[in-house]
């Protein structure tokens, strides 16, 4: 049914997405689809990474550790925007088309009273993607 799974994350955040992964992970492994984990970063140095290229690297590895854990083929797709705050939804979305996913699996967090006044991240992409995204929180 799925090819190719899109999986967002945030390098920096990372603890936070375990539930997701962990769906994604056994999705692709009843499908045997390929997880794509998608970060999205500035050219800029952040405390993650000193360059878009470091960048990259930190993001294959941790593909490559989700790879061992599902027991699934895994590929990273950096992104690097100018400014992944105002970026994100679009480069989201836009990585779906890169990437040929068929199914988004994000983590989201519990809504808040600022979640009546702009869309959550997964809000945003569910609505405006051609395929199908699951938000697990």
């Amino acid at each position: 049914m799925f090819k190719r799974i899109m999986v967002p994350v945030d390098l920096t955040h990372a603890d936070r997405l375990q539930k997701a992964l962990d769906v994604a992970g056994d999705l692709a492994a009843h499908y045997g689809a390929k997880l794509i984990y998608v970060g999205v970063s500035a050219s800029t140095p952040s405390s993650i990474a000193h360059t878009p290229e470091e960048y990259g690297e930190k993001l294959a590895v941790f593909a490559k550790a989700k790879a061992l854990a599902a027991g699934v083929e895994v590929e990273s797709f950096p992104v690097i925007t100018h400014d992944p705050a105002v970026d994100l939804d679009p480069a989201l979305v836009k990585a779906v088309l890169d990437t040929d996913a068929d199914l988004v699996v994000m983590a989201s967090h519990i809504p808040g009273i600022a979640d009546h006044f702009w869309p959550s991240n997964g809000g945003t992409v569910a609505s405006r993607a051609k395929v199908s995204v699951m938000v697990v929180r």
